[in-house]
């Protein structure tokens, strides 16, 4: 089951409205430490974006939708508000006051370097970082507060090798299920606040191991006579519980572990390498226009899961969030980059006589964009956070 074409609605994010609103509880100055910041709608700000692509020096070139010709500008010019608070506009003097002598890692895929780039952005706009970063892991230093934002690859959080393994030749990905990746894990400790991002990778080629015994594969199976315990939805289960019970029973970490759950792609009418699209799209989706997305769908699920596991063992003085994004962002199908992947001046952006669309990004994110709203959630997540260890 690898359908990839576009969206998820669970229920109304408009229809959210309680009592609650008619109480005469004044909220002009509080941010509820409790409401659920998930649930609620996008609603047109003219305020405009945190930044401006040519005002951040970090931005990855497919990321950058107006630097490559996208002539739509309102995807830039809309802001989440949960129905029972606001979420407030990133303030980067703020937060870097917060995280003052700390250090903030993402952690994960492409998606988390297209979240670790808009987190750089917005704090470029009133300090610039000293690039401290090594072969192992990207590493920004801001001096005003002494802290420090870095981002460490890990295509599926868990240990692979491409070595043979039984009856998987070298060269094709063995993926451990049950191994957390060593290649972040002895850099934890270090960590105040780990922002998490995986799951797109599961769509690749790779074989996976459960206790030391092959159960599965994904796009490799060569033996049909073999049954296969597994597939690549289980398989991402596996791992997301994986890592955090890793994060959560370690006895040295006692950092804030955020779950950025499973980031909704928009191709519709097929999946990246078959025709599918976001072309045209310049509003976030009404719920009319909501394309279920099956393959989002179970995804989700299955991350949800294994948070909910990892977090019944945790053992150790660290906290584990849900950063429940897949909803809200399924409404999006407006933020990505589509045929607008690189400056080129001679790229296709319009379909072809045969109604074929041109290639195009249906998965990363514009920036600016939707992605920013990411932060101010990860920015809110540690406020909310540090209320409550000073009460």
């Amino acid at each position: 089951m690898s359908v990839s074409a576009s969206n998820i609605p669970t229920e109304s994010t408009e229809s959210v409205e309680s009592s609650a609103d008619t109480t005469n509880i004044s909220r002009a100055n509080v941010i509820d430490a409790d409401c659920d910041l998930y649930h609620g709608k996008w609603i047109h700000d003219p305020t405009g974006p945190l930044y401006t692509n040519n005002s951040c020096p970090v931005l990855t070139q497919m990321q950058n939708c107006q630097g490559n010709g996208r002539p739509d500008k309102d995807y830039e010019n809309w802001r989440w508000k949960p129905s029972q608070c606001d979420l407030p506009r990133f303030d980067p003097k703020k937060f870097l006051e917060l995280m003052r002598g700390k250090t903030l890692a993402f952690i994960g895929d492409s998606v988390a370097r297209n979240q670790m780039e808009s987190m750089l952005c917005i704090l470029w706009q009133v300090e610039a970082p000293k690039n401290r970063g090594n072969k192992k892991m990207q590493r920004y230093y801001f001096r005003s507060t002494s802290t420090m934002i870095v981002r460490i690859w890990s295509s599926w959080l868990v240990h692979q090798t491409p070595d043979a393994f039984d009856f998987a030749p070298a060269g094709v990905t063995k993926l451990h299920l049950d191994l957390p990746d060593e290649g972040f894990m002895e850099y934890i400790t270090s960590f105040d606040v780990i922002v998490l991002s995986s799951g797109h990778w599961f769509a690749k080629q790779s074989v996976y191991i459960l206790n030391n015994e092959i159960v599965g594969g994904q796009l490799w199976w060569p033996d049909k006579s073999r049954e296969q315990k597994i597939n690549n939805i289980d398989a991402f289960g596996v791992s997301v519980e994986t890592i955090l019970t890793s994060l959560a029973t370690h006895p040295n970490y006692t950092g804030l572990t955020i779950v950025r759950s499973f980031s909704p792609d928009h191709y519709e009418g097929g999946a990246w390498n078959t025709g599918g699209s976001c072309t045209g799209k310049v509003n976030p989706a009404t719920e009319g226009e909501l394309v279920e997305n099956g393959f989002t769908n179970i995804m989700h699920e299955k991350q949800v899961g294994g948070f909910n596991r990892a977090a019944k063992k945790k053992t150790n003085n660290s906290k584990l969030k849900l950063m429940d994004i897949t909803e809200v962002f399924s409404y999006r199908h407006d933020g990505h980059p589509g045929p607008y992947r690189s400056p080129d001046p001679n790229k296709i952006t319009k379909r072809g006589p045969n109604g074929r669309p041109p290639p195009q990004d249906c998965l990363h994110w514009c920036m600016p964009g939707p992605v920013d709203t990411w932060n101010e959630l990860v920015f809110e997540i540690i406020r909310r956070e540090e209320l409550h260890d000073t009460h």
